[in-house]
């Protein structure tokens, strides 16, 4: 007999190994009938994480059948979306198709939602094939059923925007709120570099910094033509570029260390040049998938940096309302997230 805690967790849909978690599962039961405390969704479209889109298209050399293919067939083994490489996942947008009588969630049919929680922990179903995507997006048009636990996350699409620019803004909405998180509990104007900054995740989170009254910020761009579309979005006082997994590149680049680094990069090998670009008894928050946490450690230990390292929890109250909000109110992360999604 399951208890309310492991029925609330996901633990009933673990199908392999029996007794851990859904993300930790390598296989889970993806079955549309629904508990009592759950909810059915209606897939519309999948946005796999930066990290792992990249990852599938490198290792197929960016044959988009070949990349529709392993993703089909990692969802079809494991009964979620859950990269075995780069271990991520993404997230989804759909309408609610039913809700169990006990789920807290507080969803009704019918509601266009996003999923809040990663597709690596997420009971899944594809039913079209991916037929309307070419293998060469990370936003991933699909049809299937999807199941969120009573501790699962969902926020309502807002009505004011394209499905597709709502589902890229809350793909990434954990890395505003912990910079904004950050940037307060500093106790004065730290200075701030981003690297990733041209990226989502990246422009939200300078967005996010200099609403909270951050002191300078920098941000990292892998090349000229970021570099360009960086400063035309006025979003950082400095953009430097620098090859993000050279970590001598990246101290050099960023100068004076920084009082916060958020690395919101999707290749592996960026810990080392963050560390370095951070002061004494500052802060690195890594914000991607790619990270190595072991290296971060070892590397910041092996320095003898003196810096508090934090995991990019993808989870703050009120983090998706904040996100669409820095969306709405800032020209320059419009500038760089609408190419992005409606390419």
């Amino acid at each position: 007999m399951l208890s309310a805690l492991q029925r609330s967790l996901g633990v009933h849909r673990v199908l392999e190994p029996i007794g851990v978690l859904p993300q930790a599962a390598r296989r889970l039961d993806p079955d549309p009938q629904l508990g009592p405390d759950e909810v059915r969704i209606a897939v519309r479209r999948l946005n796999l994480d930066a990290a792992s889109y990249r990852q599938l298209s490198e290792a197929h050399a960016g044959d988009g059948a070949a990349v529709r293919a392993a993703v089909l067939g990692i969802v079809e083994s494991r009964g979620k979306m859950h990269n075995p490489v780069t271990g991520s996942g993404g997230m989804l947008i759909g309408v609610v198709d039913e809700v169990g009588p006990e789920s807290p969630l507080g969803l009704e049919p019918g509601q266009r939602v996003a999923t809040l929680v990663s597709l690596t922990l997420t009971p899944l179903q594809i039913t079209d094939g991916l037929a309307g995507w070419d293998g060469r997006s990370e936003q991933v048009p699909a049809t299937g059923t999807a199941v969120l636990f009573s501790r699962s996350i969902a926020a309502v699409l807002p009505d004011d925007l394209p499905e597709e620019v709502a589902l890229a803004v809350l793909d990434v909405c954990g890395a505003p709120a912990a910079t904004e998180r950050v940037v307060h509990r500093s106790g004065h104007r730290p200075s701030v570099a981003v690297l990733g900054a041209a990226g989502k995740s990246g422009c939200l989170s300078l967005a996010a910094a200099r609403d909270a009254r951050a002191g300078r910020l920098t941000g990292v761009v892998r090349d000229g033509r970021e570099a360009d579309a960086l400063r035309a979005a006025g979003l950082a006082d400095v953009v430097v570029v620098a090859d993000a997994t050279d970590p001598l590149a990246v101290a050099e680049a960023v100068g004076e260390p920084v009082d916060v680094t958020v690395v919101c990069v999707d290749v592996p090998g960026a810990e080392h040049g963050a560390v370095l670009a951070t002061a004494d008894g500052g802060t690195v928050v890594f914000f991607s998938m790619a990270t190595s946490f072991s290296a971060a450690a070892l590397g910041a230990e092996g320095m003898a940096a003196d810096v508090t390292m934090l995991v990019g929890n993808g989870y703050t109250p009120g983090h998706a309302a904040l996100a669409m909000d820095l969306y709405r109110r800032s020209p320059g992360v419009r500038s760089l997230i609408d190419p992005r999604v409606r390419a």
